[in-house]
């Protein structure tokens, strides 16, 4: 209705008329004095709610005067409102076929409406028509130059199709009720996602039906029958809109209206140590405001998480902000820029294990209709590249959202409520097309405990970067059962560091295959670390020198750095640095090298302020195998600096 009296007052002020007289009957387009009369009677109607009277009036004024523009003008609104989209188009297109200039609003209106209808050719000239017609309108301009880009992208969307062929996720995950919001572990063998049932008698919840998260557990060839996740991270308010860290122990979500909360809707914050959760904790004012936050992404580098909020300072509706864990607090949230954000509404994101892909729902850039599905890479120095749209039929002109994509980057999960689910929405999977998939990554899984006792250890995981020195995951094992779970993007070769109170830390080094073309399924490493007595010894995987020769390669730093933390931290520790390699070549030239190797390593620690009197260095030469010499891995594995307790 409030559109329909806007453009009344347009087409008053359009052309200087009058509507409560008959006496200015000559500046309509109609000059059957009845017809006027019953147009005239419609706009009071108009103006007094009663709308379905006013239509009538129009269309009785139009049976005296076919050409009665204002009438064709009012009905085209009138159906407009009342989604009668094929009557609205039809009385437009009466307008500016009888008269192209006599409002030239008409034109932007069909080329909408065309867009909707799908035919992209109409819809063009459509725009264009506006563009040529009218010279008053910068931003209606704008919004018809959108619309031409929109018709010709739909137009090559659906004439090259992508292949989508999604598939339910079974009755272990799906019921009669909805499920949505679906969120991965990084190793794929545990989905957690939100069901709405029935609302509960006791709930204090205030919308209908209650939300509660769910787990689902991969049994290698279907998903397991979802279970109920325990109190305290699910209550009797609701709970959505979740992720799960790369690990399984972290829970992020979204909680609404709670005693604690700072604004409409909050995140909150759940760890689990063995199998028991932790009270929600809300994140605090640092991140929640007193506007709406919702739909958390956690980072595979621990301490990054994407969230959306319709806050001040952003571009739009909704926007997609970004805060960091340091020093102990969240930062200030910062806004992704005008190149993911839009004036519509963006929302939920899902950063992918590689770190740099990006995946998030938008109805303000270039799409199919409603809110489409888009994929935006980060750029080196942090920039994003501009969001490409994932495609139909993936996305239609319906609403399309809550996309994840697992490490191995091939198979992503949706929900939709798509006919022949198990009740309302239900959560599918299909193969991610090559062109939007995200870089794979290996995914690395396994239990860290003390090389003497056996018993289980609680440890840091960092894995860095070997080219630029970067963190790029963060994670820890679990204090009782001592697993883990890191990712790894197929990019970089890795420093994989196991560091814990007591104990010396774990090297090694990970090369990852270049490409896609690699089995992606978990890699289990378990982890015994040494504790620090008279005799342990461990090897430093990340420690490089030049063929042949033993100068230090810049890619040895970090973990070198990582040796004097822990000798400073330790201020009566002695060790010996022992130089080692293969049998290839002669004995006494190997003996020389692992000498002038494990000297090269003393003096880079002396350097760094370590006591010499804490340090001596010995070369072994190929004397001290630790694998066959007769394959390139095994060499690999005997050339190699070790660090004894003395």
């Amino acid at each position: 209705m409030l559109r329909i009296q806007q453009i009344l007052l347009i087409i008053v002020f359009f052309f200087s008329i009058s509507h409560t007289t008959i006496a200015n009957a000559q500046n309509y387009t109609s000059d059957d004095k009845k017809a006027v009369k019953l147009y005239e009677k419609g706009q009071q109607a108009l103006y007094q709610g009663r709308g379905g009277e006013a239509a009538e009036c129009f269309e009785q004024a139009l049976k005296i005067d076919p050409a009665f523009l204002e009438a064709h003008l009012m009905l085209a609104e009138w159906n407009l409102d009342a989604g009668s989209k094929e009557i609205a188009t039809k009385h437009y297109r009466e307008v500016v076929e009888r008269n192209e200039s006599f409002f030239t609003m008409a034109w932007l209106q069909l080329g909408n409406l065309e867009l909707d209808n799908g035919n992209w050719d109409q819809a063009v000239k459509d725009f264009e028509s506006f563009l040529k017609l009218d010279k008053k309108n910068p931003d209606q301009h704008q919004m018809a130059s959108k619309g031409i880009e929109i018709a010709h992208f739909r137009q090559m969307a659906i004439s090259h199709p992508v292949n989508f062929a999604p598939s339910n996720l079974g009755a272990g995950v799906n019921s009669k009720d909805d499920e949505y919001l679906p969120s991965l572990t990084a190793d794929g063998q545990t989905l957690i996602f939100t069901r709405r049932g029935p609302r509960k008698a006791n709930t204090t919840a205030r919308t209908p039906g209650e939300e509660d998260f769910y787990v689902s557990h991969w049994d290698g060839s279907s998903w397991g029958m979802a279970e109920r996740m325990p109190e305290p991270l699910n209550s009797t308010d609701n709970e959505g809109a979740g992720c799960v860290s790369q690990d399984g122990r972290i829970m992020f979500f979204t909680a609404c209206e709670r005693n604690d909360g700072g604004g409409r809707c909050d995140i909150y914050m759940c760890i689990r140590r063995g199998d028991q959760w932790s009270k929600p904790r809300n994140l605090g004012a640092s991140v929640n405001s007193g506007a709406w936050e919702a739909q958390p992404s956690f980072s595979i580098d621990g301490k990054t998480l994407y969230f959306v909020s319709d806050r001040k300072g952003g571009y739009g509706g909704s926007d997609i902000w970004k805060t960091t864990f340091e020093n102990g607090a969240w930062s200030k949230p910062e806004n992704l820029g005008p190149t993911i954000n839009t004036s519509g509404n963006e929302g939920s994101p899902f950063i992918h294990y590689d770190d740099q892909t990006l995946y998030f729902s938008s109805d303000g850039h270039i799409g199919m209709g409603g809110t489409d599905l888009f994929m935006a890479r980060k750029n080196n120095d942090g920039s994003w590249q501009k969001p490409v749209n994932l495609g139909y039929p993936i996305n239609t002109n319906s609403n399309e959202s809550n996309l994840i994509v697992d490490a191995s980057a091939q198979k992503a999960y949706y929900s939709s409520d798509r006919k022949g689910g198990f009740g309302k929405q239900d959560i599918y999977s299909f193969d991610m097309p090559t062109a939007t998939r995200p870089t794979p990554s290996l995914c690395f899984k396994g239990i860290v405990s003390n090389a003497k006792t056996g018993a289980k250890v609680a440890a840091d995981i960092r894995v860095v970067n070997l080219e630029n020195g970067e963190t790029i995951a963060n994670t820890s094992s679990d204090k009782q059962s001592g697993e883990y779970i890191v990712s790894l993007p197929a990019l970089h070769n890795y420093a994989f560091l196991v560091t814990a109170d007591g104990f010396l830390f774990h090297s090694q080094n990970q090369e990852c295959p270049k490409g896609t073309d690699f089995n992606c399924k978990p890699i289990k490493i378990d982890i015994a670390l040494q504790p620090i007595e008279q005799g342990s010894r461990i090897a430093l995987r990340n420690v490089f020198f030049e063929t042949g020769r033993f100068d230090l390669l810049l890619e040895s730093e970090y973990e070198l750095n990582k040796v004097v933390e822990l000798l400073e931290k330790n201020p009566t520790l002695s060790i010996e640095l022992g130089g080692h390699t293969d049998n290839v070549g002669k004995p006494e030239a190997n003996q020389k090298l692992s000498e002038q190797r494990a000297k090269a390593v003393m003096v880079y620690l002396t350097n760094k302020g370590i006591e010499p009197s804490r340090l001596s260095y010995k070369g072994y030469g190929e004397s001290q195998p630790v694998a066959p010499n007769d394959t390139e891995e095994g060499r690999a594995t005997n050339r190699r600096t070790e660090i004894k307790i003395l």
